[in-house]
């Protein structure tokens, strides 16, 4: 949803009013409740959490910024512009070739295409350049505590110590989005104990400084989300009746067969017919592109939820495979 900077001024200052101190978290309401959730369903240790949580700051950034993310107040040509450089493409290309063994082996084991991870890793982190600034914990307990709009990052928050606890890592040093996304991937807490990947076999899933453990872990992800090897990802169509356009969702799932969406008033491809599908609308600057959206677009919303995203990484897979 689109906002003005009256409506997020609005939203920070709500937030502010219910808020803490930016030192810690430990006279937030939240708080006492949150430690004890913790001991009584995961048995954590009591004194490590409230050390921890203890060292947590709240960052007014971060509430701006989750305010106003690009995929919700940029329109489509602004965003792909972002994303869609020469310089990524080169990194992209690039990083193929660095890592072909490790592309190799993962892509017959998951059958996920190369440029496909490529893709989401250079879309999220600029391949290791861009992993984010904040740490973690300030991240998850400001959303968590203070963003009661979702309460996602209350439970990202619970999984965070979950994970920290169980890798034997440390809670207080990783840094990520301010998201609370983490790694070359930028995994939230969730995912990372859920589909991270110690590719390498080293005993850690090390998803900020091993390569091959990102590689492994993203294609593991779009597996489980039900990746369909060989499968078409979108296609750009046009409309023969101008009342389709009122049918170009907002949601993310395939709510017709493309046999459906012919009947709606678009032109779609040949060969298509059984195949559920999405229709999306793209802006440009001066004219409007209509995209029919398959299983594996959706596949790749599961990541991010945005179909602005999911068309990013999908044009930018197919300039990752050009020489």
């Amino acid at each position: 949803m689109l906002r003005s900077n009256v409506l997020a001024a609005s939203l920070v200052l709500m937030l502010s009013s219910i808020s803490v101190s930016a030192e810690n978290y430990t006279d937030h309401p939240k708080y006492e409740p949150f430690i004890a959730e913790m001991v009584k369903e995961h048995n954590y240790d009591e004194k490590v959490l409230r050390d921890i949580l203890s060292q947590a700051e709240r960052k007014e950034r971060i509430l701006e910024a989750i305010s106003r993310p690009a995929e919700k107040v940029k329109p489509w040509h602004e965003y792909r512009d972002i994303f869609l450089t020469e310089k990524r493409a080169k990194a992209g290309k690039a990083f193929l070739i660095e890592h072909k063994d490790t592309f190799d082996a993962v892509e017959k084991k998951y059958g996920v295409p190369r440029e496909i991870i490529a893709a989401i890793i250079g879309v999220e982190t600029f391949y290791g350049r861009i992993t984010g600034s904040y740490r973690v914990i300030d991240a998850l307990a400001t959303l968590g505590f203070d963003y009661p709009k979702r309460s996602l990052f209350y439970r990202e928050l619970k999984n965070y110590f979950l994970m920290v606890r169980d890798n034997n890592l440390d809670a207080l040093d990783i840094k990520g989005s301010y998201a609370g996304a983490m790694g070359l991937g930028q995994f939230i807490p969730s995912s990372y104990i859920s589909y991270a990947v110690d590719y390498d076999g080293d005993g850690k899933k090390d998803l900020w400084n091993n390569v091959d453990d990102a590689i492994a872990s993203v294609a593991y992800y779009f597996k489980r989300y039900g990746w369909q090897t060989g499968e078409p990802i979108a296609s750009p169509v046009s409309l023969y009746n101008a009342d389709a356009d009122k049918l170009a969702s907002k949601s993310l799932s395939l709510t017709a067969t493309v046999s459906e969406w012919k009947k709606r008033g678009v032109n779609v491809p040949k060969g298509m017919d059984d195949r559920d599908a999405a229709l999306f609308r793209y802006d440009l600057e001066d004219s409007t592109e209509y995209w029919l959206a398959y299983k594996n677009f959706y596949v790749i919303t599961r990541y991010n939820r945005s179909s602005m995203y999911a068309r990013a990484v999908s044009d930018f897979s197919e300039i990752l495979k050009q020489p």
